[in-house]
């Protein structure tokens, strides 16, 4: 296993769309505990395989206050949501921000697991949060995009000048 390197935004890699994962095999299990190993390393409770610039579609997932229930889904696809409820998130890809988003109170999801096979999974609270965040970035779309110009821009000022700061 190996930690890997995560992209920050605003690098324009973010935005690359992931492909589906044709096969869950050997090699693909190598990337999901990767990112495993590196979303822990983080630390985080998410990670999209495109944060670490492998552009195919892998979540991994760890909610649990002792990093020991890892949720892993390839080719998510959410089948049914409803409600609204707003959530401060943070990503590994903005470190040190947080901010209030909007999103579907109640999901479903429909995944392939590590073993590749079809699951179904129908949660809220936290875990819905995380799995609609994880899966905007296999869309290529990072959560600072739910808000406000201005509010966008002030966050790359102000990661602009933590990377000036550690040089």
């Amino acid at each position: 296993m190996a930690i890997l390197p995560i992209i920050h935004f605003p690098d324009e890699r973010l935005h690359t769309k992931a492909t589906p994962v044709a096969i869950v095999d050997d090699q693909i299990r190598k990337l999901i505990a990767d990112m495993a190993e590196t979303m822990y390393a983080a630390p985080g409770i998410g990670l999209a395989a495109t944060q670490i610039d492998v552009h195919q579609q892998v979540i991994v997932i760890d909610t649990s206050e002792n990093h020991n229930n890892l949720l892993v889904l390839i080719n998510p696809i959410i089948i049914k949501a409803n409600g609204r409820a707003v959530h401060d998130e943070g990503c590994l890809s903005v470190p040190g921000i947080y901010e209030a988003v909007t999103r579907a109170a109640h999901i479903s999801v429909k995944f392939l697991n590590i073993d590749g096979k079809e699951t179904v999974l129908e949660t809220d609270g936290l875990l819905a949060v995380c799995i609609q965040h994880e899966m905007d970035h296999l869309q290529g779309k990072v959560f600072v995009e739910y808000l406000s110009q201005l509010k966008q821009a002030r966050i790359k000022q102000k990661l602009k000048k933590r990377i000036r700061e550690t040089m």
